[in-house]
């Protein structure tokens, strides 16, 4: 018997939802938060008047140049920006945790 000649099958079994403790969506959450504060703090700090008398460039005074360099701190803003986009994208993902109702 060819697969055109068979009879009809069975729909094919989806798997259940998985179940959503507490403690998956206060992680989520959190996570959340913490990118998007990580990520606000490296985009803005590297801008500031403090950057400058940070703990490493107390501790290697000889590094100072690299420091104070540009290309540096736009380095430590993209990495900002990674987290922010992260953080986002995990807000996004929160709708997971919501409930489905049949309609």
């Amino acid at each position: 018997m060819t697969p055109m000649q068979q009879g009809p099958t069975e729909p094919p079994v989806l798997p259940a939802e998985p179940a959503h403790r507490w403690y998956h969506k206060v992680s989520a959450v959190a996570l959340s938060v913490l990118c998007l504060e990580v990520g606000l703090f490296l985009l803005l700090f590297p801008w500031t008047v403090y950057w400058d008398s940070n703990y490493f460039s107390i501790l290697m005074p000889a590094w100072s140049n690299y420091w104070d360099n540009g290309y540096v701190r736009a380095a430590v803003s993209v990495l900002g920006a990674v987290n922010l986009g992260i953080g986002l994208r995990e807000i996004g993902r929160l709708r997971r945790f919501s409930r489905r109702t049949a309609e």
